[in-house]
């Protein structure tokens, strides 16, 4: 195989907010593995909570790079495990390469990754518009901007959140779901889930802290709403953690897991647990997205609005309208990177 690394300065359409931070743009690694005339992508961001550095990144790759560019495509979980023991401690790189050779498979087979994996696409869940923290009258605004999805995730941690989501409930009546971020204590989460109950909010996401253990079992035991982890599931000994911490459901994350090869075990386990599944993106490009998209059989609920919040893309795949997600007709992912423009920051 070929490796090639692209590293973009993704502009976002809004300074977007949770509870403990603002960006206004995402840097985001690309990694394109080419083998046998196709080309496979794969996406990893830099996330500052999570210690994901794209330089750090780079460096992981150029060091495995003689591996890697050895290495013949067989089966993408195969090579997880052949790059694995190099990147115990790199999930975020595990994963562009993970999302790459599944991509690059899928177009050397012939067939969408969904569909060698056997899963059916009649039946999928609808991705929520996420809303980032900001003034009621802007997020309003934002909301504005796509009036007619379906779903929307609100991003809280304020002081105002009550009044925030009151206020947003009189321009919609779409189901609302609530994002935290790690921002409330376990008291606020049980008064919260009694009044949002009401106004048509589905589920609570990590509501507090990951290690705030004592608050969870306060919150499990009283709260109204269903509880999802985020910043409490990262890896796959996660699952049945939350589980037992008494969450509802998860939220996996492909960059924080390692990819659609332990993304899929982590369903597995968290269906035999009766556990909820939900995948989420960190503002990706479509590269990510695409990938999330062929997991989307297998959930409850999705997240997946990552290149919607970007001023530009810098790739071709999936879309998504109104919440329903259409694939392209390209194998694989179906991932294509568009041409570098001007307004685009990138290094190769």
């Amino acid at each position: 195989m070929k490796l090639r690394l692209h590293h973009f300065d993704l502009k976002l359409q809004h300074p977007f907010t949770i509870s403990r931070e603002t960006h206004t743009v995402q840097p985001t690694l690309i990694v394109e593995l080419e083998e046998g005339g196709q080309t496979g992508y794969g996406e990893a961001t830099s996330n500052l909570y999570y210690g994901s550095q794209i330089d750090a990144m780079m460096s992981t790759l150029e060091v495995m790079r003689e591996q890697i560019e050895s290495t013949t495509l067989h089966d993408p979980i195969d090579f997880w495990h052949q790059c694995a023991p190099q990147l115990v401690d790199e999930p975020f790189v595990q994963c562009a390469l993970d999302q790459a050779a599944y991509d690059l498979w899928g177009k050397r087979l012939g067939r969408p990754v969904h569909q060698l994996w056997g899963l059916a696409t009649e039946h999928l869940p609808l991705t929520n518009y996420t809303i980032g923290i900001d003034t009621v009258e802007m997020m309003v605004a934002k909301m504005q901007e796509y009036p007619n999805w379906p779903v929307y995730k609100i991003k809280l941690g304020t002081q105002e959140d009550l009044q925030i989501v009151r206020q947003l409930r009189q321009h919609t009546t779409a189901i609302f779901r609530v994002d935290a971020n790690c921002g409330w204590t376990a008291e606020e989460t049980v008064r919260n889930s009694q009044d949002f109950k009401n106004l048509n909010v589905e589920f609570i996401e990590q509501p507090l802290p990951a290690d705030d253990v004592d608050g969870m079992e306060v919150v499990s035991q009283h709260a109204v709403l269903p509880i999802v982890a985020d910043e409490s599931c990262i890896t796959e000994s996660d699952v049945e953690r939350c589980k037992e911490l008494g969450f509802d459901g998860i939220n996996i994350k492909l960059v924080k897991c390692g990819g659609l090869t332990p993304a899929r075990r982590m369903i597995q386990r968290a269906r035999e647990l009766d556990l909820k599944v939900m995948v989420g993106c960190m503002t990706e490009s479509t590269v990510g997205i695409s990938a999330i998209a062929q997991l989307l059989p297998l959930l409850d609920f999705v997240d997946m609005d990552g290149a919607l919040l970007l001023a530009k893309d810098i790739a071709t795949g999936v879309s998504i309208c109104n919440g329903v997600c259409e694939f392209p007709q390209v194998n694989g992912c179906g991932v294509e990177l568009l041409p570098v423009t001007p307004d685009v920051d990138t290094a190769g």
